[in-house]
C-alpha cells in the first residue's frame, strides 16, 4: 500500500480554500499548549479556530489543569490565536479508564494508545457536526512520538462516521515540531514530559 504524504494533502486542501476564498470554521483538538503553539500560528490564515480540549487520557487533574492553563495563556497572548476560542470538554478520567480497561499492561505506543487516539478524535468529530463547524483536526501529529498514520486513518474514519470533514495532517513535517519548541521558548509555555495518563507516566 502506498504510503500517504498527509502534509501534501493538508497543502492541497488549503490551496483549494484559498483559491474559492473561503474561510472555514474549524475545531482543533488539541493536547497541550506547546503542541498547539505551531498548528494555531500555521493554521489561523487559513481558519476561523475553536480550540478543542479533549484529553480525558490526563488522568491526573492537577496535570490537567496545568496543561488547560498554559493553553489558555498561549491564546491570550500569541497574536495568531486572535479570536481562538477554547472549549474545555466533559469527558472524564473515569471515561478514559472505561476505554483502557483490559489494556493498561499494554506498551506505550500499543492498543491502548489507540484506543485513546480513538476516543478523543471520534469525540471532536461529533462536536464539530453538532456545533456545525466546517472541518476538524487535531494537533497530535505535530509530536515525532505519536504515530501520524494512524491518527489520520482514525480522523478520516470519524469524519466518515460523523459526517463532518476532517482536515489530514503531518504537524511535525517542515520543522513543525521544531517551530513548536521555539514558541514554547517564547511563550514560557509548560511543557510535560508524558503523554497524560497514569500508565504513560510509569
Amino acid at each position: 500500500m502506498e504510503k500517504i504524504n498527509y502534509q501534501r494533502e493538508t497543502d492541497r486542501i488549503l490551496a483549494a480554500l484559498t483559491e474559492k476564498g473561503q474561510r472555514e470554521r474549524l475545531l482543533l483538538h488539541a493536547c497541550c499548549g506547546p503542541c498547539a503553539s505551531y498548528v494555531l500560528e500555521y493554521l489561523s490564515a487559513y481558519f476561523d479556530i475553536t480550540v478543542f480540549f479533549c484529553n480525558p487520557n490526563i488522568t491526573d487533574r492537577a496535570e490537567y489543569e496545568k496543561r488547560l492553563a498554559t493553553l489558555r495563556r498561549l491564546c491570550a497572548a500569541a497574536p495568531f490565536c486572535r479570536g481562538v476560542e477554547i472549549v474545555d470538554d466533559t469527558l472524564t478520567a473515569e471515561d478514559f479508564f472505561a476505554a483502557a480497561k483490559g489494556l493498561e499492561a499494554e506498551p506505550e505506543g500499543g492498543a491502548r494508545c489507540t484506543k485513546c487516539f480513538l476516543q478523543r478524535i471520534e469525540r471532536t468529530a461529533v462536536f464539530a457536526k453538532e456545533n456545525g463547524f466546517d472541518r476538524f483536526a487535531t494537533t497530535l501529529t505535530v509530536s515525532p512520538h505519536k504515530n501520524a498514520e494512524l491518527i489520520n486513518r482514525i480522523g478520516i474514519a470519524a469524519a466518515e462516521k460523523c459526517g463532518v470533514a476532517y482536515l489530514p495532517s503531518d504537524f511535525k513535517k517542515r520543522g513543525g515540531y521544531q517551530r513548536s519548541i521555539v514558541l514554547s521558548r517564547e511563550y514560557d509555555l509548560y511543557r510535560q514530559h508524558f503523554c497524560g495518563c497514569v500508565y504513560s507516566m510509569a
